[in-house]
C-alpha cells in the first residue's frame, strides 16, 4: 500500500473525487452534478440518494482515472458542504426526507422566535454561532415537526441526524460507525465549542434528541472502514472536516493570523485564532478551525451566501455569458463612469448583516446599462462583501489581522480580473497557490498524514506554493468611492432598511 489517497469532496452542487499521489499530487478526478430542489421560494432541498450515488460514481471515476484500484489507497478523507441536515432510518438506511441544505431559510421564524425569547446570547456563548437558519439546528427540528412520526421516532432511538459527512460515513460503513468531527459539529447550533461536546441545554432548547446525534471525533481520526462493494476493497476512513476547515487546512493556514478565502457557491473566509476563541463584536461566527489529537484550534469566520452563484445567475437566469470563465473578460468592458452596484442577497444577506429577509437588487443603472457592467457589479460585489469581512475582523482581533495576507481558492479564482478586483478593494494582497484544491487537499491530508504516509503540518506548509500574488493597484480614492456606493447599496437593500 502506497501513499495514494482518495478525497471525496461532497460540495453543493456536484460531488467530487480526487486521487492524490504520494507527492500530494492530483492522479485522478471524478465529477458529477445532482439536481437542485426548489420547493418553495427561499427553500433548498437536496435527494441524499442522488448525493450519494454522485459520490460512489465519482469515486470510481477517480480510482478507474488513477490508473489504481482501492487496495492501494492508504486511507480516504471526507470534506462536505457543512450544514445541510439528513435523518435516515437507523435499521435500514433510507432517508425520512430530502435533505435541508445549507442556503435553505425556511426556519427563518423560528430564530426569530428564538431572538425573541433572549435565547441567542446562550447559543453564540456555547456555539460561537448566530441565531440564524444557515445553521443546522433550527432545520432539524423542522423535520422533526414537519415530517409525520418522526419526533416518536426519533425519541425511541430509530432515526439518525447527520451533516453530508455522517451520512457518507454511514453508508460508507454499511451503518458500523455513526460519527463526524469537530469542525462539522461546531456548525450545528447544538455543539459547545469550548467543552468539546453536545449541549442538553441547547438540544432541549430546540427539541432534539440525544440519541440521534453522533459521536465526535478528531478531524484526523479513525472513522471506520467502508465496505467492500463500494469500491472493490476495505479502505479506512482517517479524515474529516467541513468543506471550509478542509480548505484552511489545505492552504496551509496553521499559524494564527494566517487567512484563507473560498470562492464556491458562496464565499466563506476564515482567520485562525490559534486556542483563543475571539468572540465576535461584529456578529462574525467564531468556530472551530480543526481539531487536532485532542487540541482544538480556533478561527473567526465569515459567510457570504452568494459569490460563485452571481456568475451562475449572469449564465443561467440572464443569459448574458455562455460560460462563467467568460465573466471577467465582460466585466472588463464595462464603462468605468457607471457605477452599478449588485447586492446579492438572492438567499438572504450573511455576515456581518445576518438578514435572510434581504432580496437581492441592482443600483445605479442607466440606459446604457448593459451586459458588461452586470458582469462587472457581479463580480465586484464578491469583493466588496470579503471586504465586509476583513474589516469585521480586523475590528474584533486587530492585533491577529492587521496586515493579513489573504490566500484564495475556488472556482472564482482562476479569474485574474476578478482577483485583481479583490486585491484592490481589500487594499491587501491575494495569494493564489498552484494548487487549487485546496478543500480536497486539505482532507486528503487529513487521511494521510493519520496513515503515516504524508507529511505532518510543517512539512504541508513548506509545500504550499504561489502560482500568482496580485497587489492592489486601485488609488485610495477610487477605492474609497467604491466602497461608499457599496455601503449605500446594502444600506437600501437591508429588510429593516
Amino acid at each position: 500500500m502506497g501513499g495514494f489517497i482518495l478525497a471525496i469532496d461532497q460540495g453543493t452542487t456536484s460531488s467530487r473525487a480526487i486521487v492524490f499521489d504520494d507527492d500530494q499530487r492530483v492522479a485522478g478526478v471524478g465529477q458529477r452534478e445532482f439536481p437542485q430542489v426548489f420547493p418553495r421560494s427561499g427553500w433548498v432541498e437536496h435527494n441524499p440518494e442522488e448525493i450519494w450515488e454522485s459520490v460512489i460514481w465519482s469515486a470510481r471515476v477517480a480510482l478507474e482515472q488513477a490508473g489504481i484500484d482501492a487496495s492501494q489507497l492508504s486511507g480516504i478523507g471526507i470534506t462536505n458542504q457543512r450544514e445541510t441536515v439528513v435523518v435516515w432510518d437507523r435499521d435500514s438506511g433510507r432517508p425520512i426526507h430530502n435533505a435541508i441544505v445549507w442556503q435553505d431559510r425556511r426556519t427563518a421564524e423560528r430564530c426569530e422566535d428564538l431572538k425573541r425569547q433572549g435565547l441567542e446570547a446562550l447559543f453564540t456563548g456555547k456555539t460561537g454561532l448566530l441565531l440564524d437558519p444557515y445553521f443546522s439546528g433550527t432545520k432539524l427540528a423542522w423535520l422533526l415537526d414537519n415530517v409525520e412520526g418522526a419526533r416518536a421516532r426519533a425519541e425511541r432511538g430509530e432515526l439518525c441526524f447527520g451533516t453530508i459527512d455522517t451520512f457518507l460515513i454511514w453508508r460508507l460503513t454499511g451503518g458500523r460507525s455513526f460519527a463526524t468531527d469537530a469542525t462539522n459539529a461546531s456548525r450545528t447550533l447544538m455543539y459547545d465549542i469550548a467543552a468539546n461536546a453536545w449541549d442538553d441545554e441547547l438540544l432541549s432548547l430546540l427539541g432534539v434528541p440525544r440519541a440521534m446525534l453522533p459521536e465526535v471525533f478528531d478531524c484526523a481520526a479513525d472513522f471506520g472502514v467502508t465496505l467492500r462493494e463500494h469500491l472493490g476493497a476495505e479502505v479506512p476512513i482517517l479524515g474529516v472536516a467541513g468543506d471550509q476547515q478542509a480548505a484552511t487546512i489545505g492552504q496551509a493556514c496553521f499559524e494564527p493570523g494566517m487567512m484563507k478565502s473560498t470562492y464556491g457557491t458562496g464565499c466563506f473566509a476564515l482567520l485562525n485564532t490559534g486556542s483563543d476563541m475571539v468572540r465576535s463584536k461584529n456578529r462574525l461566527l467564531t468556530t472551530i478551525a480543526y481539531r487536532l489529537e485532542g487540541e482544538t484550534t480556533y478561527a473567526l469566520e465569515g459567510s457570504i451566501f452568494i459569490a460563485g452563484a452571481a456568475v451562475q445567475w449572469l449564465r443561467d437566469g440572464l443569459k448574458i455569458i455562455g460560460a462563467a470563465s467568460e465573466a471577467g473578460a465582460l466585466a472588463d468592458k464595462a464603462d468605468p463612469t457607471q457605477h452599478v452596484y449588485l447586492v446579492p442577497a438572492f438567499t438572504g444577506l450573511g455576515a456581518p448583516h445576518w438578514d435572510p429577509d434581504a432580496r437581492a437588487a441592482i443600483y445605479g443603472m442607466t440606459r446604457g446599462t448593459g451586459p458588461a457592467e452586470f458582469a462587472r457589479a457581479a463580480l465586484e460585489a464578491v469583493c466588496f462583501q470579503t471586504r465586509d469581512l476583513l474589516d469585521a475582523m480586523r475590528g474584533d482581533w486587530a492585533d491577529g489581522a492587521r496586515d493579513t495576507v489573504l490566500r484564495v481558492d475556488g472556482g472564482m479564482v482562476a479569474s485574474d480580473w476578478t482577483m485583481q478586483r479583490l486585491a484592490d478593494i481589500l487594499d491587501a494582497p491575494v495569494d493564489r497557490p498552484t494548487i487549487l484544491e485546496t478543500t480536497a487537499l486539505g482532507a486528503a491530508w487529513l487521511a494521510g498524514h493519520r496513515a503515516g504516509v504524508w507529511p505532518d503540518r510543517d512539512g504541508i506548509a513548506r509545500s504550499w506554493a504561489r502560482d500568482r500574488r496580485f497587489e492592489p493597484q486601485m488609488d485610495a480614492e477610487t477605492r474609497a468611492e467604491k466602497i461608499a456606493g457599496w455601503k449605500d447599496a446594502v444600506r437600501r437593500t437591508l429588510s429593516a432598511g
